[in-house]
């Protein structure tokens, strides 16, 4: 714990999509500094292990797409902390396909991974929230603002935001409180930071940002440890922008990103 950083002292939360350097491991991170008690999930145990014991937090193995998993991984946080204050779902799966190009089999992965998981998750946080929590869901900028053959995993994103407004407005007397998170490219971390930290493709997206920075997984768990706390007790339903403002303009096109990927060839 951070010297003097007591904000979250008392609450428990599970943070689920955690691996190693990701934007969930960030969040784990940051509220354990800020004095929460912790179960990080995820699917592969090892790299759990090394997570947890670097923030020092509880873990456990769990497949979002899996009703067993979940299962087990709501019953742990039980048995661990009596109740759940805060759950963070930070899964997600990749997919770049032309819309026409995209199979069934990718359509029923997407939705497995970033829809049905998600909705089951949350599904069983409500369960066992009798004192009220907060739910937060990492979204992604392309859920509001084009990018190009990404269809079944911006869609799937928008679904799910959907979803957290719901549960904002079915549970809010319950003193439930539900949001998403929408970062923008994330410089740090591994499902995005490879392509940003090449300067061609990193001018690219800088000049579709105000701020004139990329992001980086801290961005976004200042903003997670925000909603966790009671500081953010009056806020739900919302989604909240955390890319530097690119969602005033939009995400480079395929086209000038495989130009500045391939200078050769173009």
């Amino acid at each position: 714990m951070r010297a003097g950083m007591t904000k979250l002292s008392g609450k428990t939360a599970i943070v689920l999509g955690v691996a190693p350097g990701n934007v969930g491991h960030a969040i784990a991170r940051r509220y354990a500094d800020d004095g929460a008690t912790v179960l990080v999930a995820g699917r592969r145990p090892d790299a759990l292990a090394e997570v947890a014991d670097g923030i020092g937090a509880q873990w456990q193995p769990c497949d979002i797409t899996s009703e067993a998993d979940l299962d087990a991984l709501v019953e742990r946080a039980r048995n661990l902390f009596g109740h759940i204050d805060v759950g963070v779902n930070a899964t997600g799966w990749g997919l770049l396909a032309p819309f026409e190009d995209t199979t069934r089999e990718d359509l029923e992965r997407m939705a497995a991974v970033q829809f049905t998981g998600p909705f089951q998750f949350f599904q069983r946080l409500v369960a066992n929230m009798p004192n009220g929590g907060s739910i937060i869901q990492i979204s992604s900028v392309t859920a509001s603002i084009m990018f190009e053959n990404h269809a079944a995993y911006m869609g799937t994103k928008a679904g799910i935001d959907h979803v957290i407004r719901c549960i904002a407005n079915e549970y809010g007397e319950r003193g439930i409180r539900a949001n998403s998170i929408a970062p923008g490219g994330v410089a740090d971390a591994p499902m995005s930071g490879g392509g940003l930290n090449y300067p061609p493709i990193r001018s690219l997206y800088l000049r579709e940002i105000p701020l004139g920075r990329v992001g980086i997984a801290e961005d976004v768990a200042n903003v997670a440890a925000w909603l966790a706390g009671d500081e953010s007790g009056f806020v739900t339903g919302q989604m909240l922008h955390v890319s530097g403002g690119q969602t005033l303009r939009r995400n480079p096109s395929i086209a000038d990103l495989i130009g500045a990927a391939t200078p050769d060839q173009a």
